[in-house]
């Protein structure tokens, strides 16, 4: 009998028309991203905090944006190593749970700051190294789900992104809240503590991908060897007519790769802004105190805002309870304790809100936008990606690049009245609300869909790495957006916090138009793959 998906039987068993396996991956991402998005929410608010009064390190704007650069950079280029292993020793899976291993050490390690500055760096260190061997090995995991090429793995990508978010919207919100009002390194710890859970519940489950991401040497029974001799011949007939036309076809391919990852690094340059002086400005020249009936409205929104995601994420849980638990019931037990925790820890900060009458907003809880945002309208992209109007590659790309841009154009116009060198502000919240419900809809645009194409276009023996070089590009943007973050003081001084987004909104629009005019090369160098 011929499966549908790869994998196992188990995983022919279906959740919203896709297999069982993908959310397998989806919880396991999803507390990964937790553990990642926690952290950096708390990250550059950290190390600016003062140290007698909150707590912090006290380092100056640029310097903590400097370190955040270092670090956001490297882990997204370790990812090429952590490809280059998987495909030549461990396989996929067991690279996910060492990494997933690591960056759980690497979340204590953190929470001991306050013992050592020695672990803070520790920390850091295991967190991009472990970072290295799941972000990759994940993703490619995901794309072997699917049989075919088309349409129904670019959805499969799209719920896979929409777990990501869903962690980072939690991680976010909760991680940034306790570390912000209850302490630092109890926020840093506590996105340890689900990291832990995902890597449970995936080992326990990993089974249900059948052969899916084994070790190179260990994928491979006699039958399989028989079948893998005889395409050998076969290929070996058909190679000494096509193998030119092939090779042509291979290196356009490879090229069109390398084209989406240059544009990439433009969005994410300008993306990456979220964790550095995009949280400087929350923190510096948004108004966040809420009073009288704005802070009721406050509290209602966002007690809204946790707890439908929560409701969706969990009965995304049910559905693959009611699937995999009679074959997988130890993940799935895993997987249930970390989610009465995180309800138990959802509540307790919703009643504490609410007993505050004049709240103010954390600086942190904007992020949680974006991952709201995306967990609100994932479903009608993936919808969308499957239908009639579904644009090709380079075009949703340029979409997601002027959509960012005009995120940041909102933000220029709502900076327009702070002063020249002004330290604080109380710009209204609006502009922030607004400019991350753009970036969201040009993230859906760009992220997911990168993913999916890296894995259609690349040849199967390459496409670990092909990931790793995608995460390459994703390196030099964090790097890059980090660096030019730190230059937030020296513009607003002398040029204005209006010119600082500018920046951010004219290069990522311009870039979106040059894809748009290379549009029609790009899709001949596909060959076929849309």
């Amino acid at each position: 009998m011929e499966f549908k998906f790869g994998g196992s039987e188990i995983n022919q068993r279906t959740v919203l028309g896709h297999p069982s396996g993908l959310f397998v991956l989806f919880f396991t991402e999803m507390w990964e991203r937790f553990s990642y998005y926690g952290m950096r929410a708390l990250l550059v608010l950290f190390l600016v905090a003062s140290i007698f009064d909150e707590g912090g390190w006290g380092w100056e704007r640029s310097e903590a944006l400097q370190l955040y650069a270092v670090y956001t950079g490297l882990v997204y280029i370790t990812p090429i190593f952590g490809g280059i292993i998987a495909d030549m020793l461990t396989g996929y899976r067991k690279a996910v749970v060492l990494g997933a291993l690591l960056m759980t050490l690497g979340h204590a390690s953190m929470a001991l700051e306050v013992t050592s500055d020695s672990f803070f760096y520790i920390g850091l260190g295991l967190l991009i190294i472990g970072n290295g061997l799941f972000k990759p090995n994940i993703s490619s995991i995901v794309g072997q789900l699917y049989k075919g090429q088309g349409k129904e793995k670019d959805a499969g990508y799209t719920i896979f992104y929409m777990g990501i978010n869903a962690g980072a919207f939690l991680g976010i919100l909760l991680c940034g809240y306790i570390g912000e009002k209850i302490g630092w390194h109890y926020g840093f710890g506590l996105a340890g503590v689900f990291m832990f859970f995902g890597m449970l519940q995936f080992y326990f489950a990993q089974k249900i991908f059948g052969r899916i991401g084994l070790s190179p040497k260990g994928t491979k029974d006699f039958d399989d060897a028989l079948e893998d001799k005889i395409e050998a011949t076969e290929d070996a007939i058909e190679d000494t007519v096509d193998d030119a036309k092939k090779s042509k076809i291979t290196r356009d391919r490879l090229i069109v790769i390398g084209i989406f990852a240059f544009f990439t690094i433009f969005f994410w340059w300008a993306f990456e802004q979220a964790g550095g002086s995009m949280t400087i400005f929350a923190a510096d020249y948004t108004d966040r105190i809420l009073e009288g009936n704005g802070a009721l409205i406050f509290k209602v929104f966002n007690t809204l805002l946790t707890v439908i995601p929560m409701l969706i994420i969990t009965w995304v849980l049910a559905m693959l309870f009611k699937q995999t638990f009679g074959k997988y019931a130890l993940s799935n037990i895993f997987l249930g304790i970390s989610f009465v925790i995180i309800w138990a820890i959802v509540v307790w900060m919703l009643v504490r809100q609410f007993s505050d009458p004049a709240p103010e907003v954390p600086a942190s809880w904007f992020g949680i936008l974006n991952s709201f945002f995306i967990i609100a309208f994932a479903p009608l992209f993936s919808k969308l990606w499957q239908s009639k109007y579904n644009p090709t590659g380079p075009i949703k790309f340029a979409i997601g690049l002027v959509l960012l841009g005009l995120g940041f154009g909102i933000l220029a116009y709502g900076s327009m009245g702070i002063p020249l060198g002004a330290k604080t502000a109380s710009v209204s919240m609006i502009f922030l609300i607004l400019a991350y419900l753009l970036h969201t809809l040009g993230e859906l645009c760009v992220s997911p869909v990168g993913l999916s194409y890296v894995s259609k276009l690349a040849p199967l023996k390459l496409v670990g790495l092909m990931f790793g070089v995608w995460f390459v590009a994703n390196f030099i943007a964090n790097l890059a957006a980090g660096i030019t973050g730190s230059y937030i003081d020296p513009i607003v001084e002398e040029y204005g916090m209006t010119t600082f987004f500018l920046i951010f909104t004219i290069i990522p629009i311009s870039a979106g138009v040059i894809l748009v005019l290379i549009n029609k090369m790009m899709l001949r160098m596909m060959h076929g793959i849309r």
